[in-house]
């Protein structure tokens, strides 16, 4: 019995403590992965967009959210007005606005 009780003790005196920073070293490596791939890219593309309805004007041709395609008639500081067919004017939210087109595109379609 005493064998056991010694081997015990040996075994638990010679196991050493992980260093902390090598234990977390996988987590700040899945952070700074989330960071590049997940999280800067998106601010990216929330800027672009905030670009691209800050620099909307009169006579624009625009693609919508929903897939409506229309030329900016009025702006507002939250709305716009486009002309989706000649005399039909609709308003629609300025951040529903999700690309301009080229000029003359509307006619091709």
């Amino acid at each position: 019995m005493d064998f056991l009780i010694s081997t015990a003790h040996a075994q638990q005196a010679g196991a050493a403590a992980p260093n902390p920073i090598v234990q977390l070293l996988p987590l700040i490596g899945l952070i700074v992965l989330f960071y590049f791939m997940l999280i800067r890219p998106q601010m990216k593309r929330n800027k672009e967009h905030k670009q691209l309805i800050a620099s909307l004007s009169k006579g624009d041709e625009v693609i919508t959210a929903g897939g409506l395609t229309g030329s900016v008639t009025d702006l507002g500081d939250e709305y716009v007005k486009l002309q989706i067919a000649d005399g039909v004017v609709i308003t629609v939210q300025r951040q529903s606005v999700s690309s301009v087109l080229p000029k003359g595109s509307l006619k091709s379609i």
